[in-house]
């Protein structure tokens, strides 16, 4: 009985091993040759928990793949990052001396979620064509940069889903703002519903510089110097919603523009305070569309800023025995007038004279022959003498009968 134990213990080790199971190491169960297998087969796994893996997060960036994104804060970048992972939906590159955006800076295939772009307070001077060419960049801003170039193709040739663009204070070089109403004018903005403009200085905004922005909804020209939007049309803008014009130098707003503003449906927030209003005879149509228009926000607030005798009052309080109106101030029309009248004058007087001579054709008829026999005679006898004084034979035979 005591010799029929053993064979069940080892049944029970053989139990506890299953089988096709191999046992890694030293020790007993142990194979030969085995744990040199086991290392092999565990070191490349080794390895690659340890090595960066495609999507990391970029050197000296912060990553959070949850939120996708990506911050590259005040790291002394000098070109974007090449390895930025393809996650990422929301991406800060700020407070750089970041220069230029070369063409492919953001290369679409590896970011093809990319919707947010932060490039403010960098030192950026050029963006080149192609720069920008992501296909879900919905938010971009470039505030703060010094920018020189802005290339019309900088988000590519078939136009771009970008919704909002800010550019406070990165537009005080005049040829950059004429490359970007170049590229606001072509249509490749089309989707754009926000548009930052403020802080640039901006003296006068190229003409139809927002023409081709039917999905424009804000517009922000405040704290610039604008000293007027007689060239600046905002006819096909019939989405927009808010208009700042506050913190500028607008002396007046002429009745083309009053009209344009009025002509939009959809404009409800116009800001106009802190401007330098010029209190004479031109302003009286602003102050009758202020006091009718429901559209200006604050409006109770605006006041003369010249000339003296008006000094801080009010635009709503203003009447018409406030200003000097006695002499019409819109020269060009008033001399318009006065050719028109001049030419309806003259034209009359000259109708009135060729019925006089019409009335009087016979008479005239008549003192013309009597004109022309005159003149007739008149050369027969310079004629007659001409003849006497060239024939030697008449001049004697005249100086004879003489004598």
């Amino acid at each position: 009985a005591a010799r029929s134990r053993p064979p069940p213990r080892r049944a029970a080790r053989s139990r506890r091993r299953p089988e096709g199971k191999v046992a890694c190491g030293a020790g007993p169960g142990a194979m030969p040759g085995r744990g040199a297998l086991c290392l092999g087969l565990l070191l490349p796994v080794l390895l690659g928990c340890g090595s960066a893996q495609p999507g990391g997060c970029p050197a000296l960036c912060e990553c959070s793949e949850p939120a996708r994104t990506v911050k590259c804060v005040n790291r002394n970048l000098t070109a974007v990052p090449p390895d930025l992972p393809p996650y990422v939906r929301s991406l800060f590159i700020t407070g750089n001396p970041l220069t230029a955006l070369p063409a492919g800076a953001f290369p679409a295939q590896r970011l093809p979620d990319l919707a947010s772009l932060n490039l403010s307070g960098n030192h950026l001077r050029t963006v080149e064509a192609g720069s920008l060419a992501l296909p879900a960049l919905r938010q971009l801003d470039l505030s703060g940069n010094a920018l020189v170039s802005f290339s019309p193709q900088a988000f590519g040739e078939g136009g771009s889903p970008l919704e909002e663009l800010a550019l406070r204070g990165a537009l005080r070089d005049h040829g950059v703002l004429l490359s970007l109403a170049a590229l606001l004018q072509s249509g490749a903005l089309r989707n754009l519903s926000r548009l930052e403009l403020a802080d640039n200085g901006l003296l006068l905004l190229p003409a139809g510089m927002f023409t081709a922005l039917p999905a424009l909804r804000q517009l922000d020209l405040s704290n610039n110097s604008l000293v007027g939007l007689r060239n600046v049309s905002f006819q096909g803008l019939g989405q927009l919603q808010s208009l700042n014009l506050s913190d500028n130098s607008l002396g007046m707003l002429w009745n083309s523009t009053l009209a344009q503003f009025r002509s939009l449906p959809a404009l409800r927030h116009i800001v106009l305070r802190h401007n330098t209003w010029v209190c004479d005879c031109a302003i009286e149509d602003l102050v009758a569309w202020l006091k009718e228009s429901d559209q200006v926000e604050g409006k109770e607030a605006l006041t003369c800023a010249s000339p003296d005798k008006m000094l801080g009052k009010a635009l709503l309080k203003i009447n018409g025995s406030d200003l000097n109106c006695s002499v019409p101030i819109d020269l060009p029309s008033q001399l318009q007038t006065s050719y028109v009248f001049l030419g309806i004058v003259l034209a009359l007087i000259g109708a009135i004279f060729l019925l006089v001579l019409y009335l009087n054709r016979k008479g005239i008829k008549k003192w013309m022959h009597n004109i022309r026999d005159a003149c007739r005679d008149h050369m027969e006898g310079y004629h007659y003498r001409y003849e006497i004084n060239a024939d030697p034979r008449l001049t004697n035979l005249s100086s004879n009968s003489d004598v």
